[in-house]
Parts: structure tokens; C-alpha cells; sequence
């Protein structure tokens, strides 16, 4: 039993020590020329216009977390097909279930008009 753990023990400690060593690599060989054109704020190469901490509308976090929360549920598709035939039947059965739940979901979601952004 043990010994199947040890190729994830290598691999868990190569993973660790080439983040280190990564780490510290660029640390050291990085450049450290710093200056105040170098140290002063910018967005994509556009000087900043006002104050970073400015709230702005709870839209923007709503619609992000509507694209993942329906993302991670169409992820669930891709093992269904491909253990389509192997499933059988019942198999179909619960993913359509799971699509009406999804559909439900979404069409919740523009009934509350969630992703409208005029209002």
C-alpha cells in the first residue's frame, strides 16, 4: 500500500523544489533597476485616471459569478460524453435531469434580469 504513494511523494517534492528554485532564481538573476518611472501606478499602459478604490456596481461581480457557476456545470458534459454508452440509459436520464436544473437555473437568472446592465 505504501509504495503506491511514493511516485506522488517524487512528484509532490519535484513540484515544490522547482518552485523554489524557481523562485529564487528569478530573485537573483531578476533586474533591480528600479526608478519613479518604473515604481508609478499604470493600467495597460494607460496613465491612471482617479481613485483605485472607487466602488463601482455589484453587476460586474454577479455576472462573474453566474459565468462560473454555469462554466462548472457544463464542465460535467465532457465525462458524460465521454462515458456516454457505458452509462446507458439511466446515465441519459440523470444528465437530462441535470440540464432542466440548469436550465431552471438560467432562465431564473433573466427572470430576475441579473444580467441586465440598464437597470
Amino acid at each position: 500500500m505504501r509504495d503506491s504513494y511514493i511516485p506522488i511523494l517524487i512528484q509532490f517534492i519535484v513540484v515544490i523544489g522547482f518552485v523554489v528554485v524557481t523562485m529564487v532564481a528569478t530573485h537573483l538573476l531578476g533586474p533591480k533597476r528600479n526608478s519613479i518611472k518604473k515604481l508609478k501606478n499604470f493600467e495597460c499602459g494607460i496613465e491612471s485616471q482617479g481613485n483605485a478604490r472607487k466602488p463601482f456596481s455589484v453587476k460586474f461581480f454577479l455576472v462573474a459569478i453566474l459565468f462560473v457557476l454555469f462554466d462548472v456545470e457544463i464542465i460535467f458534459f465532457y465525462p458524460w460524453a465521454i462515458n456516454f454508452k457505458e452509462l446507458g440509459m439511466k446515465g441519459f436520464v440523470e444528465m437530462l435531469v441535470f440540464v432542466v436544473f440548469v436550465l431552471f437555473g438560467l432562465f431564473y437568472v433573466i427572470k430576475k434580469k441579473a444580467l441586465k446592465w440598464d437597470e
